[in-house]
């Protein structure tokens, strides 16, 4: 599956202050790594987010939110946000800043 190229430039935007960030292919789309650790992707038009277990239940309640269902079963601690949910920066940048939050809370690799 294409990712669309549009959206993982404005990811890369919102991500260009942040150090160790490595982009790979990964689930038919791309996956940016954090300290070595997936914080988000886009697949599709749909950004992936780690949000984690704990804000797991909270970002599934969020309009154009879906859990990440890659295998068909549920990644716990993933979702995906779909295209209407990211048309404007602020709501890209704020679902960003929750994959950036726990992944920063993720012991060193």
């Amino acid at each position: 599956m294409a990712y669309d190229e549009g959206l993982a430039q404005r990811v890369r935007e919102i991500l260009q202050t942040q150090t160790d960030i490595e982009e790979k292919r990964m689930f038919g789309g791309l996956a940016f790594m954090v300290d070595g650790y997936m914080c988000c992707g886009v697949l599709g038009s749909e950004l992936m987010v780690r949000v984690g277990p704990d804000r797991y239940e909270e970002a599934l309640c969020q309009s154009h939110v879906r859990e990440m269902d890659f295998t068909g079963k549920a990644l716990t601690g993933f979702v995906y946000v779909g295209e209407a949910g990211l048309e404007d920066d602020t709501d890209l940048k704020s679902w960003i800043r929750q994959a950036l939050t726990y992944v920063h809370s993720l012991p060193e690799k």
